[in-house]
C-alpha cells in the first residue's frame, strides 16, 4: 500500500462588496482621524473603524488549501496570505458519494432540507469542482472543492462504489 500526499492552493475571486469594503474601513478611519481633530467624538468611531480594520479587513481576503493525505482530506484557511485555520477535516471512510458538481448522482442530495452546503472552491471554474457528501451526527453535508485527478483516483480506490464521474 503506498501511501498518497497531496496539497491544493486555491484562490477564489474577491467579490465587488469585498473589495470595496477592504478599502472602506482604513479611508474611513483616516477620514474620522481627521474630523476627530476638531470634533473629538469622531475620534470613537475612529478607533471602531481602526478595530474592524485590524480584525475584519483580513477575513476578507481567503485563500483554500486541501490537503490530502491516505484517505484525509483537511481543509484549512489561509487569511490575507499570513494566518492559517483549519476550517474542516473529512475521512473518506464517511463519505457518502462524490461527483462532479454538475452530476445527476447529486439530484437527490441538494434537494434535501436541512442538508449544509460548504463551498471551499475558487468560483470560476464549476467544471473543475466536485461535491462530496458526508453522513453526520447532524445530518448530511454537502463540500464543494476542486480535486486533482490523483486525489479522485485514491478516493476511487478507498470507495469504487461511492465515486461518480459522470
Amino acid at each position: 500500500m503506498s501511501d498518497m500526499y497531496r496539497e491544493i492552493l486555491v484562490k477564489p475571486d474577491m467579490p465587488a462588496g469585498k473589495k470595496f469594503l477592504k478599502g472602506f474601513f482604513p479611508v474611513m478611519t483616516g477620514l474620522c482621524v481627521v474630523v476627530g481633530v476638531i470634533l473629538w467624538p469622531f475620534l470613537i468611531g475612529a478607533l471602531v473603524f481602526l478595530l474592524v480594520t485590524i480584525f475584519v479587513g483580513p477575513r476578507l481576503d481567503v485563500e483554500y488549501e486541501y490537503l490530502y493525505v491516505n484517505g484525509e482530506l483537511d481543509i484549512d484557511a489561509i487569511y490575507s496570505k499570513q494566518k492559517r485555520k483549519r476550517v474542516a477535516s473529512y475521512d473518506m471512510e464517511h463519505l457518502e458519494v462524490l461527483a462532479p458538481s454538475k452530476s445527476h448522482a447529486l439530484d437527490s442530495y441538494l434537494s434535501r432540507q436541512g442538508a449544509k452546503y460548504e463551498d471551499y472552491t475558487s468560483g470560476h471554474a464549476p467544471e473543475c469542482s466536485y461535491i462530496l457528501v458526508f453522513n453526520e451526527e447532524k445530518g448530511q453535508k454537502l463540500i464543494a472543492v476542486e480535486l486533482d485527478d490523483a486525489i479522485i483516483a485514491d478516493i476511487r480506490r478507498i470507495a469504487p462504489r461511492k465515486v461518480n464521474l459522470y
